[in-house]
């Protein structure tokens, strides 16, 4: 408005016509506005003219309900602060949850340079500007005729004083240019736990004969005491005595579990420690004279494993864990079958060569077993008998998941050879058995709420079956070794006619094995002293092998496909390489303590360069190959060494076809 306008005018004027007037403060200028009716101007009009707009949405409120008071506590507790930290405390030995939780949170942290005057720092800082600055100090002018003036410029915060005075320029004698530049320093976090240490304490004691014997006394006195407890409670209440005492029996067996997994520990420690010079050897040892040898190695023995209880049992089977390759399962039985009578599924481990894993006595004598690849746990076992059992080492007890019975379809002569097979389209578990009764027979495990085995008729082969092996690559391919020393070839599609016939041996074939690489070998051993190397599509043996005894077993390694070893019963233990010596074997080492002790069978470890072999005593011995047993062919300068199956492959066929070229030439 003009009016305002003028008005303000005319109170500038007035101020300003006060020469000796003081400067007024904001507030008094504020009064004088308001007694001469000043305009405060637009701002102040926008606020007072104006009404205020109520949005039409806005809840409508009684007198009372506008009058009630709402009460809120603001606490210091930060809303984003974790309520359930757990840490572990070695007190109590268990996770517990922390009551204390910093609730402080920090929005802005800014750090200043300020000093202040009389610290150490700032004293410091003084020295060394003193020192910076030129020799000679200027001295202060006096005071003259201006009086305040002087003292005005003098003042080191006056700006005539800064604008005056010059800065004294430092020389400079290493031409030095500093820079700096002022960061945010990231805040400190400091995380702190307090426990209380573990208590400790030092027992020593010494155990002489009477101090055991008045420990047994002070426990039988104990126990006639709880004995005269019992039977006054027993006449107040039976229902307690009988409470009571499984209490007692629950706690001693939770003693002994307790205890059970730490003494098997302490056990293989001490076993690693009594026979350490045997571990250096399994792991580091290197037979350093087969260099000498003119392509022959040797057996170096490692562990020997024996259980007091199976001494006069003879080793009727081996099979490697496949998961766990330290383990090993061991089938008790008797092949003198004049003297049957019991026998024991044990378990052993390199970790610990004195004491078995897992014990199974069994009411007959055990033939042979097999490990599932899959589910470790499961062993399939066969029996003098003929009978069939499954057993789980999750289970606790000694008796079998399950056994076959008369009415179950059992054999009825003794179970030569079990062999674990693939899952069937219900993910049920099966194996397959040969038996002396001339059947091979599918035993599928069927899980139902009393678990039953189901059992399917696959062959009826006209002689007594001694041994099978199914092929490694085509599933339904089978081979069975009998009694005559003939071997099938059979199929599980056509279970009424065989494939196959090979008269392979003059006496029983004692087993018969797919080679692991190529899928057209296979070899069999029989007692008639041979060792025989087939090619399942001739008739004729490519490889005959006379070892001047009758041979237990034969096992191909897994690692090459040219290498196999076999045992006889004079104690020896042949190893042969055929890609080294097609003719003899490359190692000969008689391997038993006793002139009498025969040889039953023998297992290559599927990772491990070692192998383990039984006898009629009831002894498994451990032996490590020698690098000339288990030499990869050399390669030429500059080229890598092959790997893989196909090597392998290629290995044994270039010997077959050496065989197969005298044939090929006269047709």
């Amino acid at each position: 408005l003009p009016g305002a306008k003028s008005t303000k005018a005319a109170s500038k004027k007035k101020v300003g016509a006060l020469p000796n007037h003081k400067p007024r403060t904001k507030f008094q200028k504020m009064m004088t506005d308001e007694e001469e009716g000043v305009d405060t101007g637009d701002g102040w009009d926008e606020w007072s003219g104006k009404a205020l707009i109520k949005p039409p949405d806005q809840l409508e409120l009684t007198e009372a309900e506008l009058k009630e008071e709402t009460t809120r506590i603001l606490t210091a507790n930060n809303p984003h602060a974790p309520q359930n930290i757990v840490r572990y405390s070695f007190k109590e030995r268990s996770y517990k949850p922390t009551s204390v939780v910093d609730q402080m949170a920090v929005h802005f942290v800014l750090e200043g340079s300020l000093l202040h005057q009389d610290s150490d720092e700032a004293r410091r800082l003084r020295c060394v500007t003193t020192t910076l600055s030129p020799v000679g100090i200027q001295q202060a002018t006096p005071i003259e005729d201006g009086g305040e003036e002087a003292g005005e410029e003098d003042r080191p915060d006056s700006v005539a004083s800064k604008t005056d005075r010059k800065e004294p320029k430092v020389s400079n004698q290493f031409n030095f240019s500093e820079r700096a530049s002022q960061t945010l320093n990231n805040p400190l976090r400091e995380r702190s736990c307090q426990t209380e240490p573990p208590p400790r304490s030092n027992f020593s004691d010494t155990a002489n004969q009477w101090e055991i014997y008045d420990a047994y006394v002070e426990e039988l006195q104990q126990q006639e005491k709880n004995k005269e407890k019992q039977k006054a409670a027993a006449s107040k209440n039976d229902n307690d005595k009988s409470k009571k005492k499984t209490v007692l029996m629950e706690t001693q067996n939770d003693d002994i579990s307790k205890v059970g997994k730490a003494s098997k520990i302490f056990e293989r420690m001490v076993n690693q420690n009594t026979f350490d010079d045997i571990a250096q050897d399994f792991k580091y040892f290197e037979d350093a004279s087969d260099e000498f040898r003119d392509q022959e190695g040797t057996l170096l023995p490692l562990w020997k494993f024996q259980y007091d209880k199976a001494k006069r049992l003879s080793v009727t089977a081996l099979c490697w864990n496949k998961k766990y390759q330290d383990l090993f399962a061991v089938g008790m039985g008797s092949y003198d079958f004049s003297k049957q009578g019991r026998g024991m599924l044990v378990y052993y481990s390199l970790k610990n060569s004195a004491f078995p894993e897992f014990i199974y006595p069994t009411d007959s004598g055990v033939l042979c077993l097999d490990i599932h690849e899959q589910h470790s746990y499961l062993v399939v076992v066969g029996f003098y008998d003929g009978c069939v059992a499954v057993y789980n080492l999750k289970e606790e007890g000694l008796e079998p998941l399950y056994k076959s019975t008369a009415k179950t379809g059992k054999h009825t002569d003794p179970v030569w050879q079990v062999r674990w097979q693939n899952d069937d389209m219900d993910n049920n578990h099966n194996f397959y058995s040969v038996s002396s009764d001339g059947r091979v027979v599918s035993w599928t495990l069927v899980k139902v709420s009393q678990g039953i085995f189901l059992f399917t008729y696959i062959l009826s082969v006209t002689s007594c079956g001694t041994s099978f092996d199914f092929h490694k690559q085509i599933d339904y391919l089978f081979l069975v070794g009998t009694e005559e020393g003939k071997i099938h070839k059979c199929s599980k599609t056509y279970s009424s006619q065989f494939l196959e016939t090979y008269d392979a041996h003059s006496m029983a074939v004692d087993a018969v094995k797919w080679n692991h690489f190529h899928p057209k070998v296979f070899i069999s051993c029989s007692s008639d002293w041979t060792v025989k190397i087939w090619d399942h599509a001739i008739n004729t043996p490519m490889f005959t092998f006379d070892l001047n005894a009758a041979v237990g077993d034969v096992a191909w390694s897994p690692y090459s496909s040219t290498v196999f070893a076999a045992v006889t019963t004079d104690g020896t233990v042949h190893v042969f390489d055929l890609n080294i010596n097609k003719y003899e074997a490359i190692c000969q080492q008689p391997v038993v303590a006793k002139k009498k002790t025969k040889l039953t069978h023998i297992e290559f470890n599927p990772i491990y360069p070692i192998l383990i072999v039984g006898d009629d005593r009831g002894y498994v011995s451990s032996f490590k190959l020698s690098p000339n047993l288990r030499k990869k062919p050399k390669c030429k300068k500059g080229q890598e060494q092959p790997k893989g199956p196909e090597v392998e492959i290629a290995k044994m066929e270039k010997l077959l076809s050496l065989l197969r070229e005298p044939e090929q030439s006269t047709v």
